[in-house]
């Protein structure tokens, strides 16, 4: 996984100010050649900023995403596991249309984390929140 997001840093072809979401800033953008799932798909490389002791509404991603802990600490959770604490450093991996739960802050400093999410192109959300009487997989 490491690997991954080594390439996706790489291919980061300069920075882009468009915002799809208030703590979502957004670096590059990228068609792909691959398919998932049979659809046309696109590499989306973004930071997300969370401020100390932020927690974001349950969501859900188009596509897996692949994240690497930049710096301070993160409590994370999909579906039903057990949340995880991570620090700087640390990664995860979410497939697509799983439940995040748990997206927080738990430390006194920023976090920050580098995301690379592959969701096919014509997505219109890269965060869905999650419905009280959603039914997801």
């Amino acid at each position: 996984m490491r690997t991954v997001l080594a390439l996706a840093v790489v291919a980061i072809l300069g920075a882009s100010s468009a915002r799809d979401h208030s703590d979502m800033k957004v670096f590059s953008a990228r068609d792909i050649a691959e398919k998932l799932d049979g659809k046309d798909i696109r590499a989306t490389t973004y930071e997300v900023t969370i401020e100390p002791s932020k927690e974001s509404a349950p969501h859900r991603h188009p596509g897996p995403v692949f994240a690497y802990i930049l710096e301070g600490e993160y409590e994370w959770g999909i579906k039903d596991q057990p949340v995880k604490r991570l620090k700087a450093g640390d990664t995860f991996y979410e497939p697509a249309m799983c439940l995040h739960r748990v997206s927080r802050n738990p430390g006194e400093t920023v976090t920050r984390l580098l995301v690379v999410m592959l969701h096919p192109r014509d997505a219109e959300e890269l965060v869905i929140p999650e419905r009280p009487n959603d039914a997801h997989p």
